[in-house]
């Protein structure tokens, strides 16, 4: 790869800054070429050799080793390390090594995640090289668009992608679909004359970018940026420099590490202080003390929070969407704002006509969507059927004729209609083969005999078709404002009125109107003879005929205003942020339920305007952003990060991606994204579909629940073990647990549990809550008050049967081992009861969740296991417990059920 700075012939020009509005001599002599011929073979290899392959550079993957240690970068696992630093200071190296495999174990499986998602981004990138035709030593030559050099000289066609950034030299009915660059849906008609130099990327018609496409015509451009230097250079420089953010959760376990920290240094303190004042050994206090800072932390939440976050990466990628960043998971869950690119993510990218008007004034609807022609023509809910329609047919035939694109039915290859050449004249194809006719054969019986292109100053096209026994034909179509001007008669079913100055006006209102609902309005009229192309349209004034009005729009994706609705409903707001125009923009937004009213639109220009204060104070009414350049997207994702808003943005051309790397979550189209937009995102859609989006969220929202309910079940477990040990210390009481049963259940007991817990599948009321406030602590309110109706209600079960049974006079080894089987036995109830917040567990039933119901049969197994065998007896301090006693050992501990199931029923009351 070459270093990115722009080739030096290009550097040497004086106007290197604006080749738009450099006169082509210049350019042509600057870089020694002539337009015949092109490059020669050595000036390839000299200016390949200066400049460097034509790609961008692509993002160096990180090394295992280095994937594998930032799985350690977590509060959690320092305080986990110093502990089991501590531990082997101590001598207890059973326990150091326990605590260091769960980190390890935990670094694994993030590595393994992250490592699988980046081999399905391989897999998503396309397998075949672009090819370009170039001339090269007076001879065309198809080429690898990496090895264009400055200089090379470009021929384009219909169909053709744009390899790099050029120059136009020649431009027959040149179009150019730019939408992945600019954010423009509609094909931009190129020119060949110079620019002014301010003119804006989104206008420069005299020039042909890397990553866009020919749509129609045909033309030779003069490569003058490659690589790093062209247009999706510049922008792929900006996403590598956008800042990452933290997601939410990695935000709240920096606090919540602090804050267990702080708790641990004080809890140690106090243990140490208390043993001491006892006059206990300092040897056996400092082991005490440093088996309830372990108790403190739960060593099962680092690993159980990495796999909660996998099954969710696994379970969103069997619904299209590959995570990239396993945090991405849980940020997505917290989305507060979702900023979405318009055209191909709430739109299908595909024109298409939804309206006719006749100049009898009938109002005709079109449905089907896309290049299929699959769809009806209905007058107020009634079929109409256009062989019989003597005012609707001309209309069909016309837009047939007077067209010069190609539908292109299905195949092996692409099961879809795709549309060769420009998008509205393909769709002016579908529309008439909707109403019937067959354009193939309707050419075959009007050929083409002479023609006026396309002329973007008068903004109509015209063709003159010829048949053996009739006149010739000629159809024009084009804006309404000037065609109509050239019209002296309307179509009225099968005779021909004039075109007075009333049907005129009524007309153009009806135009307005259409374009009002976001469609792009086409006239189209008739008339017979024949054409003078050096005459212009002059030549047809007073003697045509209007046919009608066409109104055609980039459709809106089916599934998206449910989806838009189902966000609203979640409480995430969507805002379209688009490089379309204002008013499309905005009647888009308001058909899909993302403007609603006193909503506004703000175009690129405003907003460059707009001082910082006054952007934030306005965010909550602006719907729709238009006309918007990278730097501007970036701007206003930070503007609502500003106001503490989890900002999720979607999108899939190049301009897309410096705002996607800067987003909490980047959300990129994995079919029509371009490789810069998956790159900087975290998220990549596989199928395209906008609605994916919302089913990733819930996954999200699934994930976050259940790591709530992770949290809910460790901490409740924590907090008993430490209360029911400090107890003890504090009342002068032996200590009820040994240090290697606190780390079986710490390890055991709840590892069993809090994996498969994290596997719950979703209550149905994911998309019906609010979204998690950014600044929302780990431990909510809501927990905390849960805890306290479980933990008291365990520490009195655990501790009070501590003290019957040291009553009864049995030996003190029993004592302790029932008292750690009532502990371990409410710990299995717990899990039961952080199912739900409110639903009932005896309702839910243990076989809701089998990998949970799996757990709960392991955790009891091993439990029997650690009482009745003589070698774990030994190593966890324990002895056989009498048959007799374990029912009531079962009874005592299912308190915990009964007092949450008790809440659980005044909540849902309440």
């Amino acid at each position: 790869m070459g270093s990115g700075k722009l080739p030096q012939p290009y550097m040497s020009l004086p106007s290197v800054s604006s080749p738009h509005s450099t006169p082509v001599g210049e350019l042509l002599a600057a870089l020694g070429v002539e337009v015949g011929c092109g490059l020669t073979l050595a000036k390839v290899q000299a200016r390949f050799v200066e400049c460097g392959p034509n790609a961008l550079p692509e993002t160096q993957r990180r090394p295992l080793w280095r994937v594998f240690l930032t799985q350690f970068q977590s509060p959690l696992i320092y305080i986990l390390l110093v502990a089991a630093g501590l531990a082997a200071s101590l001598g207890k190296h059973g326990d150091a090594v326990v605590i260091l495999i769960v980190v390890f174990v935990n670094a694994i499986v993030g590595a393994f995640q992250e490592g699988r998602a980046e081999r399905s981004m391989e897999a998503l990138r396309r397998l075949s090289a672009l090819q370009v035709r170039v001339l090269r030593d007076g001879l065309e030559q198809s080429i690898a668009a990496r090895d264009l050099v400055p200089g090379d000289v470009l021929l384009l066609a219909a169909g053709d992608a744009v390899g790099a950034d050029a120059r136009l030299l020649e431009a027959a009915a040149l179009e150019a679909a730019e939408a992945a660059l600019t954010g423009e849906s509609m094909p931009v008609t190129k020119q060949v004359d110079a620019l002014p130099a301010d003119t804006l990327l989104a206008d420069r018609t005299n020039m042909v970018f890397s990553s866009t496409h020919i749509t129609a015509g045909r033309g030779k451009a003069l490569v003058i940026a490659t690589g790093q230097a062209t247009e999706v250079g510049k922008i792929a420089r900006l996403t590598a420099t956008a800042e990452e953010p933290k997601t939410p959760m990695e935000l709240r376990l920096a606090q919540f590490g602090r804050y267990l920290v702080a708790a641990s240094v004080v809890l140690f303190a106090a243990v140490m202080g208390g043993g001491l004042l006892r006059g206990l050994p300092a040897a056996d206090i400092f082991m005490i003390a440093l088996s309830q800072m372990v108790s403190l932390v739960p060593e099962g939440l680092p690993v159980a929070m990495t796999i909660a976050l996998a099954v969710g990466m696994q379970r969103m990628a069997g619904r299209g969407a590959v995570v990239r960043r396993l945090a991405a998971v849980e940020t997505l869950g917290s989305t507060s704002i979702i900023c979405t690119d318009k055209t191909g993510t709430l739109t299908k990218n595909e024109m298409t006509v939804t309206a006719l008007w006749l100049p009898d004034a009938r109002r005709i609807a079109v449905s089907g969507a896309g290049y299929a022609p699959e769809g009806r023509l209905t007058l107020d809910g009634t079929d109409l059927d256009p062989r019989k329609d003597a005012g609707l047919r001309p209309l069909l035939e016309a837009v047939a004729l007077c067209n010069d694109a190609q539908l292109v039915p299905p195949d092996q290859a692409d099961p879809r209609w795709r549309a060769l050449g420009d998008p509205t004249e393909a769709a002016l194809l579908t529309l008439a083969r909707k109403g019937g006719v067959d354009p193939d054969a309707l050419r075959r019986e009007w050929p083409r005999r002479a023609e006026i292109p396309f002329d973007a100053a008068a903004k109509m096209m015209a063709t003159q078709h010829g048949h053996t026994h009739r006149p010739n034909r000629v159809f024009i179509k084009g804006a309404p404002e000037l065609l109509l001007d050239l019209c002296g008669h309307a179509q009225f079913g099968g005779e021909r009125r004039t075109l007075d100055d009333a049907l005129r006006q009524q007309t153009l209102a009806v135009g307005d109107a259409l374009a009002g609902d976001a469609l792009r309005v086409l006239a189209v009229a008739e008339t017979e003879g024949d054409i003078d192309e050096d005459a212009g349209f002059a030549q047809f004034q007073g003697r045509t005929v209007f046919l009608g009005l066409i109104g055609q729009m980039d459709p809106p994706r089916d599934e998206v205003q449910t989806a838009v609705a189902e966000c609203r409903s979640a409480g995430i707001r969507p805002v379209m942020v688009t490089g379309d125009h204002k008013a499309t923009g905005l009647a888009i937004a308001r058909q899909l339920g993302i403007a609603r009213d006193g909503d506004l639109a703000l175009d690129g220009r405003k907003l460059e305007a707009m001082p910082e204060p006054d952007l934030r104070a306005a965010l909550d009414r602006i719907a729709v952003f238009a006309r918007v350049h990278p730097a501007q997207k970036l701007r206003i994702v930070e503007a609502f990060q500003a106001r503490n808003g989890v900002v999720a943005m979607t999108g899939d051309g190049v301009n897309d991606a410096p705002a996607l790397a800067r987003a909490d979550v980047g959300v990129a189209m994995g079919i029509t994204g371009t490789e810069v937009a998956k790159g900087a995102a975290k998220i990549v859609i596989t199928d395209d579909n906008f609605a994916t989006i919302v089913r990733a969220i819930e996954q999200g929202r699934l994930v976050y629940a259940n790591l709530q309910k992770l949290l809910l079940f460790l901490f409740a477990t924590s907090l008993d073990e430490v209360i029911i040990l400090l107890g003890a210390l504090l009342l002068g009481y032996p200590l009820p647990l040994a240090a290697v049963q606190i780390l079986w259940i710490n390890l055991v007991t709840e590892g069993t549990l809090t994996v498969n817990l994290v596997m719950e599948g979703p209550e149905g009321d994911e998309m019906r809550r609010p979204p998690v406030r950014a600044g929302e602590p780990l431990i909510t309110r809501t927990m905390l008050r849960r805890m306290a109706v479980m933990v008291p209600t365990s520490v009195a079960a655990t501790f009070g049967f501590f003290l019957w049974r040291l009553s009864t006079g049995v030996p003190f080894a029993l004592v302790q081992t029932e008292t750690f089987t009532v502990l371990a036995a409410c710990q299995w109830f717990n899990v039961l009861n952080c199912e739900s917040p409110t639903r009932s567990a005896l309702r839910l039933g243990v076989f809701k969740n089998p990998w949970l119901f799996g757990g709960l049969a392991l955790a009891n197994f091993l439990h029997i296991a650690v009482i009745y065998t003589a070698p774990l007896n030994r190593l966890f301090h324990t002895v056989p417990i009498p048959l007799a006693d374990v029912l009531l050992i079962g009874t005592v501990a299912s308190a915990v059920l009964w007092t949450e199931e008790l809440r659980k029923f005044f909540a849902r009351r309440g």
